[in-house]
């Protein structure tokens, strides 16, 4: 990496600073650190974009709320000229005035229509209460509507009747959840003096304010007076009642269904040519609508980019820092010759490599093979400038310990077809992508991460003989049941009355030698299967793991060596690989030494490597039987080794 001084001609910076972004070989440092972002050159720009991507967000809002699919080129769009910028503004802000236009004609066409269905209902529903109550009123002293109020024997009218009241009606529809405390209130404030009737609609509907689906109630509401009708009138209020006037004849009744009727279906046409304007409208934009949003995302990057630049004396020149690869200088004249030519330049842009001391910032370089397994590392931090990045060994590394903690032939084939798939169809997926399924995105940028487990696995699957969960009989056991019988360890008898057997290895015959690939089949069907499995997985992945340890240990030399910092050498790398040897390697090498150590026949005298390690820290080697002659005075050096690294690193 080196850092080169950018002179960009006023006229032409636009367009190269768009053809150095859409080849990413630089980065840029801010000029102008001291200047607030409010107080740069090019805000108005910015905030023109931000105004932009507004609309775009609203536009794609109602693309995606009426389920049209927004296609996406193939070739990605480079920024727009500035000539045409106002041109895609103007596009747009008649687009967003037209949209919004139509979807208030559309809302309010839907308002209406729902009104109008409520009105329907309330008609059809409310008839059934006054035929109920003609019905009652036939029956004559049987039925009183007001029961509280006393009847005059002479003229055979009601108090509240002499006394000019009239009987008034408020009808509407109310949500199912507010009837019972609507009754109540209606209740205590009118003091009995009202009759509530309701019934609940048959079909769900709409609110008129929030536009959720609910289950609504009609009701009718019978009182005497004109005070009794205002505070009737705001209750309803309070409940955010959907108040209706009520018909006060059958015929009536039947003229208002009819009209109702009527506008209903003259809505109904309104409001789907409506929709299928809205949508061609919508058809129209998403067309470009993918194109807009990147070429608007770019633009705004551009004027980022110039904003971190400063101008020269006579303000006609651009000054940018970059850093950019040695190797990629070229390719930023060139890229810089381009963007001259587009901007029509009379003075071509120029770069400058300057001398610096500062630490570049670092540079991996990635495909899409090694992208995914970047990522894992970077997840842990970016490395110093000019330091060994441990990715391409994580190429190897982390499929394999994954493979060895998932090791299964049959779960590591439907990983590889799975991914394989993936593999071979990228640039279809590509095309269309998935939109807000961050599921299905993680899964397709880790395709060869989940490839290469899925290889590891099917390897480590042949070795354990583990294929979904049932092992595979290749090539024959090496075990066999037959001189058990033919050295007379067992007879009919014991087969009788011994429901478990063990086979004896020390019995010559029983075992013919290892099995070809892998763990015996045999094993499958013994009882201490999973304490040998465990046992045997437990102790390779120890292996492993310090070995695995130790590559990453010995891996720091290199940077070590490279940065001149030979005391690290000694103060950093040696102690570590010493703690790490004596400690986790003499565990290893304590599992090597018990495998080859100790046969068939003496395996019962085996001492258990767990308990010598404990007794190791506790300096108590002397309460157990030793694994091998002089593992006490081993052990001493060990412990001593380990308490002078430590007093090293400290």
């Amino acid at each position: 990496m080196c850092l080169a001084q950018l002179f960009l001609q006023s006229g032409s910076a636009y367009d190269c600073i768009s053809e150095l972004g859409e080849m990413g070989l630089v980065e840029f440092r801010d000029l102008n650190p001291s200047v607030s972002s409010f107080q740069r050159r090019f805000v108005s720009e910015i905030k023109r974009c931000e105004e932009m991507e507004r609309i775009l967000g609203y536009l794609l809002r109602e693309i995606r709320k009426a389920s049209i699919a927004v296609p996406e080129a193939e070739v990605p769009p480079v920024a727009p000229a500035p000539k045409n910028v106002l041109e895609i503004m103007e596009q747009l802000q008649r687009l967003e005035v037209e949209l919004s236009e139509v979807a208030k004609n559309k809302e309010k066409l839907q308002r209406n229509l729902l009104e109008l269905t409520e009105y329907t209902h309330m008609l059809r529903i409310t008839r059934t209460f006054m035929r109920s109550r003609s019905r009652h009123e036939a029956l004559g002293p049987q039925y009183e509507e007001f029961p509280s109020l006393e009847t005059e024997s002479v003229t055979g009218c009601t108090s509240m009747q002499r006394l000019g009241a009239k009987l008034g009606f408020i009808s509407g529809l109310i949500q199912r959840v507010k009837v019972e405390a609507f009754e109540r209130m209606l209740w205590r404030v009118c003091k009995g003096y009202t009759i509530l009737s309701y019934a609940e609609v048959d079909e769900s509907l709409a609110d008129l304010d929030t536009g959720e689906i609910s289950k609504n109630v009609v009701f009718l509401i019978s009182f005497w007076g004109d005070q009794i009708g205002q505070k009737v009138q705001k209750i309803c209020d309070c409940y955010h009642c959907h108040l209706y006037p009520h018909p006060e004849t059958d015929e009536e009744r039947a003229d208002v269904m009819d009209s109702l009727r009527t506008r209903i279906q003259d809505l109904q046409n309104v409001l789907h040519r409506t929709e299928d304007y809205l949508k061609q409208v919508l058809h129209k934009a998403s067309e470009s609508a993918h194109s807009w949003v990147l070429q608007v995302k770019k633009m705004k990057a551009i004027y980022h980019i110039l904003n971190l630049c400063s101008f020269d004396v006579t303000n006609k020149c651009l000054i940018a820092e970059v850093w950019c690869p040695v190797s990629d200088l070229a390719n930023l004249r060139r890229a810089l010759e381009e963007g001259s030519r587009k901007g029509d330049a009379t003075v071509p842009s120029f770069v400058n490599r300057i001398p610096s001391s500062d630490t570049p910032p670092t540079l991996l370089r990635s495909n899409k093979f090694t992208s995914g397994f970047q990522s894992i590392v970077e997840a842990y931090g970016v490395g110093d400038y000019r330091e060994a990045s441990p990715a391409p060994y994580t190429i190897i590394t982390f499929p394999f310990l994954f493979a060895v903690m998932f090791g299964d032939l049959g779960h590591g084939s439907v990983m590889t077809l799975f991914a394989l798939w993936m593999v071979l169809t990228e640039k279809d997926h590509r095309r269309r992508r998935p939109g807000n399924e961050v599921i299905w995105t993680t899964f397709f940028d880790g395709r060869y991460i989940i490839l290469m487990m899925g290889l590891f696995s099917i390897y480590t699957g042949l070795i354990y003989n583990d294929c979904f969960s049932k092992s595979l009989n290749i090539f024959g056991s090496a075990w066999s049941v037959k001189a058990m019988f033919t050295e007379h360890e067992w007879t009919n008898d014991t087969l009788q009355t011994n429901a478990l057997l063990t086979l004896d290895p020390n019995v010559s015959g029983v075992f013919s030698g290892p099995y070809p690939l892998g763990i015996d089949p045999i094993w499958n069907m013994a009882v201490n299967r999973l304490t040998f499995l465990n046992s045997y997985k437990m102790k390779m992945s120890v292996i492993i793991g310090v070995i695995h340890m130790s590559f990453g240990v010995v891996l720091s030399v290199f940077n070590h060596l490279h940065f001149r910092q030979k005391f690290k050498i000694y103060l950093l790398f040696l102690p570590e690989l010493l703690f790490l040897l004596c400690l986790f390697g003499y565990l290893v090498f304590m599992i090597f030494y018990k495998w080859l150590a100790f046969s068939v026949r003496d395996s019962q005298l085996a001492p258990s490597i767990l308990i010598h390690f404990i007794n190791m820290f506790l300096m108590q080697e002397n309460a157990t039987t030793p694994l091998y002659p002089g593992q006490v005075c081993v052990c001493v050096c060990v412990c001593v080794c380990m308490c002078v690294d430590q007093c090293t690193r400290v």
